[in-house]
Order: structure tokens, then sequence, then C-alpha cells
């Protein structure tokens, strides 16, 4: 049993308060999962740069020197922003790739956490309330994002395991529910050349999803085979998050009632259990 939430803000006015709305419906779902939180936010893009963001366990002595080898591979600062055990670099859109690599020659003393013109993704072990106060969230503005608080069935309570999941620029994906063939399906994706940083079932999901959105992969693998491919034990529950104005925060699923995604005049959310969210928005319904 795992919280989900998902908004996407229709009257820009509001950008300002997304860090904070999306903040409170997340709290709001504390019972759905205890373990670990995370937040996606799309906000504001820097032209010619995309953010890195990565996370450290020891970020007081790495992040110091992650600027530093950044700096010396672009010649120039990243600019790095750090929030607590995470931090976000700022990168020329064209040296992202070198960027990855170094973080790769690091052997884990830094993990990649999303790419992004707009993402940037925070995620911890922890309360949301607790998760959300330690990385500012609710200081944040952009145009819609998506969150989730995890009770773990199958994998380790981590930070790496905690959602959302990234495995393509400025796409992520948070989920509830079992995958039954996760462990085949990791295998082949692998072999189209997909990264993986956990053995989380719901990264598999991200990562077929990302495969099926990409026209090369489906022409050589994924042409005609559809959802089948991705098995699921239940009635799964998910959302997937895009950069761009007309794909902005898909709701994938519905919960085990069928509920469907809220709509209002000023935004439309998603959320696992959208009873717990009246306290957020009074005049939300379930269309």
């Amino acid at each position: 049993m795992c919280g989900i939430v998902g908004l996407f803000l229709k009257d820009r006015s509001l950008e300002k308060d997304l860090g904070q709305l999306l903040s409170d419906m997340l709290v709001t779902m504390t019972n759905r999962g205890l373990d670990s939180a995370g937040i996606a936010i799309y906000g504001q893009e820097i032209t010619g740069r995309t953010k890195v963001t990565i996370q450290s366990d020891t970020p007081d002595v790495t992040f110091s020197d992650f600027e530093q080898r950044v700096g010396a591979l672009l010649g120039k600062s990243s600019g790095l922003r750090i929030k607590g055990s995470h931090a976000v670099a700022g990168v020329p859109n064209e040296r992202v790739g070198d960027v990855r690599k170094m973080i790769d020659d690091l052997e884990g003393a830094v993990s990649l956490m999303s790419v992004g013109e707009t993402m940037e993704i925070y995620k911890e072990v922890g309360l949301p309330k607790d998760v959300v106060s330690r990385f500012e969230i609710p200081a944040m503005s952009g145009t819609h994002g998506i969150g989730h608080t995890r009770m773990a069935t199958e994998s380790a309570v981590t930070t790496l395991g905690a959602h959302p999941f990234s495995t393509s620029t400025d796409q992520c994906l948070v989920h509830n529910g079992l995958l039954s063939n996760h462990n085949n399906l990791r295998r082949e994706l692998k072999r189209l050349g997909i990264r993986f940083e956990t053995q989380n079932d719901s990264e598999v999901a991200a990562a077929y999803l990302t495969a099926r959105m990409n026209d090369h992969h489906r022409r050589r693998r994924h042409d005609g085979r559809g959802a089948r491919a991705l098995r699921h034990a239940g009635l799964p529950v998910l959302a997937l998050a895009l950069r761009h104005e007309s794909d902005r925060s898909s709701p994938g699923g519905r919960d085990r009632d069928r509920r469907r995604p809220g709509r209002q005049a000023r935004w439309r959310w998603h959320a696992a259990r959208p009873e717990n969210l009246r306290s957020c928005s009074a005049d939300a319904h379930v269309a």
C-alpha cells in the first residue's frame, strides 16, 4: 500500500504555490506509507542548461568535491544548489553525457536522481512531512508535479528505493502495486541500453514506459506488444509525469475503487485515495 498524488496547474497564478500544494497533498497520504517519500517538481527551465539532480549519503564532503570535478570538466561552475542530501547542477545541454560518465566514475559516492530541463526529484527515507520540510519543497514553484509515499513490499527501504523513479530526461513515474515479471523485463530492457539503479520493480515500470515512448526501442523490440509485456499483480495505480504542457502529469491507472482523477477549473489532481485530499481542496471533485 502506497500513496500517490499528482497536480497539474491550469491557472498560472498558482505556479508559485505548487510546492506547498503538492506537499500538503502528500502529507495527507502519510497513512498509506511510512517508509519513504519523494516528489518530482517541474519548475523553471534554465536556457541552454539541463538540471542534473544528485544524492549523497555524505553531502558535506561529496558535494564540494563534485562541484570541483564538474568545474574542471566544464571549465566553469555548474552553480550547484544544495538541499540536504540532494543537489542540482546546471549542466550545458551538450555536456550532460560527460557529467553522467563522471558520476559513474565516482563509484557510488554520488547517485543520480534525475536529469531534465525542468524536472527535479527529491526523495528520502522518512515521513512525508519530514521529507518535504528537509528539501524545502513548500517553497518551490512550478507547473506540475507528482509525489509518492511508500510502504515497502518487495525491496529495501532506502533513498534509492523511494519513488519517483526516472529513467529518461524530464520523465518520471510513481507506482503502487507489484509487478510479477519485473526480473525478466529488467533483463530485456538492459539489453536495450536502459540503466537501473535499484532492484525495485517500480523502476522497471518506469524503464518500460521509457522504452515504449522511444521510437527506436519501439521499432526494434516492443512494436505491437503493448501493455501485456508489463504484468501486474492486481489493479495498478501509477502516474507518469512528462515535461511538455500537452503531456503534463498523466495518471495511468485507477485505485481499487475505480476512482478517476479529479478536475477543477484551476487545476487537475490525482490521488490513490481521493477522499484523503478533501482537506486540501474543498471544491475538488472526483470526475
